[in-house]
């Protein structure tokens, strides 16, 4: 007696193998497009040294010249970081945290971190650093401490105000950003104090 042949499990779905190319190729496709947001500075490279212009002791404390380009598509704003994660505190060091840049800003002018100086697009924020002032926060960590990283982000976020409370915590907008950006681009350079 003949053994009885079993349906392959998968059989139902045969007529569908003609759309998992297409289907797979489109979804990558759409992974390399977000892949493709991307940001960048003069002097500025990715694992490399951060220049003394962006360090508080003993440099210019000003914020870095930033471009980004290659938002993915929905983008209606942007936000600019700068995080330290390896300051001797339980969450790093925030160092610059501005959001709401419009979606038409693709740059941002050297020192625009300054609020005294003007230079941010019209209806940015800048948030309050971890040092008490808002604006940007140049590098400053412990002498003889290993260098630490500085990461720099840009994010492209889905609205064109964040919607915040008056002086939120660095944590809050972080997680705001975190939460609900459509895509991010990041450089991490190196600073340390002999």
């Amino acid at each position: 007696m003949p053994t009885p042949r079993c349906a392959h499990p998968f059989r139902p779905f045969r007529r569908f193998r003609a759309f998992a190319f297409p289907l797979c190729l489109l979804l990558s496709c759409g992974a390399v497009r977000g892949a493709d947001f991307s940001l960048t500075g003069p002097g500025l490279e990715d694992g490399g040294s951060l220049p003394l212009a962006q360090v508080q002791c003993g440099g210019q404390n000003a914020s870095p010249a930033l471009q980004w380009r290659n938002a993915p598509p929905g983008t209606q704003s942007f936000a600019v970081t700068m995080h330290d994660p390896d300051a001797p505190t339980m969450s790093g060091w925030w160092h610059w945290q501005v959001y709401n840049i419009p979606a038409t800003a693709l740059s941002l002018h050297a020192n625009a971190g300054d609020p005294a100086a003007g230079l941010m697009p019209a209806g940015a924020v800048q948030n309050v650093n971890d040092g008490g002032r808002p604006g940007f926060m140049g590098a400053c960590p412990p002498r003889g401490d290993k260098p630490h990283r500085y990461v720099i982000t840009v994010f492209a976020m889905p609205e064109e105000l964040i919607k915040l409370p008056a002086n939120p915590s660095n944590a809050m907008v972080g997680f705001n950003l975190l939460r609900s950006a459509l895509g991010k681009a990041s450089l991490t350079l190196t600073y340390g104090r002999p």
